[in-house]
């Protein structure tokens, strides 16, 4: 399966290492996988109005398309002002709601407070339920605290966390290959 490590981001790196544990998580799984992380800071993103796909620049019809053509996902984000970034809200209104359905998605979400996982729960899940994502439902949340002043995740728990989540994460896409795509 092609899974895309999606950093919801352009700025810090905090989300990026999280994808790097999993993406090394996943490289242990039983079953190979095709695995890319996309970092949105390495895209000139424009705003999403509307227009159809061809009429965006290069970058944005070449995430568009990295998104769609995907299996499945582990999304990763930031949590700022009580919100997730702009910039992966601009990903999910440009990715036609089809293309993500009945596709695994795994999330990891990083705040500066722990009530921001709520986020989560009331913001990112919705969006994906309404693209009819499989939401595997062991979301990771971590904290300032559980990084390094150099970024490096230090959380024992966490990374034991994550490597429950990469192994659900794995059922997931087995159950998403015996679900039959519309006609």
């Amino acid at each position: 399966m092609k899974i895309l490590l999606l950093n919801g981001t352009i700025v810090g790196s905090k989300t990026r290492t999280l994808l790097d544990e999993i993406d090394h998580y996943i490289k242990e799984l039983p079953t190979s996988h095709q695995t890319k992380i996309v970092d949105l800071e390495n895209y000139q993103l424009q705003f999403v109005d509307g227009r159809p796909v061809e009429e965006y620049n290069d970058d944005m019809q070449s995430l568009i398309k990295e998104v769609e053509e995907a299996d499945a996902y582990v999304i990763a984000t930031p949590i700022f002002q009580g919100s997730i970034p702009g910039t992966l809200k601009n990903v999910f209104d440009a990715v036609s709601p089809l293309a993500m359905r009945y596709k695994p998605v795994s999330i990891v979400a990083n705040g500066g407070t722990l009530q921001h996982h709520l986020v989560v729960e009331n913001q990112l899940k919705p969006i994906l339920n309404y693209f009819r994502c499989m939401v595997t439902p062991n979301y990771v949340y971590t904290h300032t605290n559980h990084f390094s002043t150099q970024g490096e995740l230090i959380d024992e728990d966490v990374r034991s966390r994550l490597k429950e989540m990469t192994r659900v994460f794995n059922q997931y896409m087995q159950m998403s290959r015996e679900i039959e795509p519309d006609k």
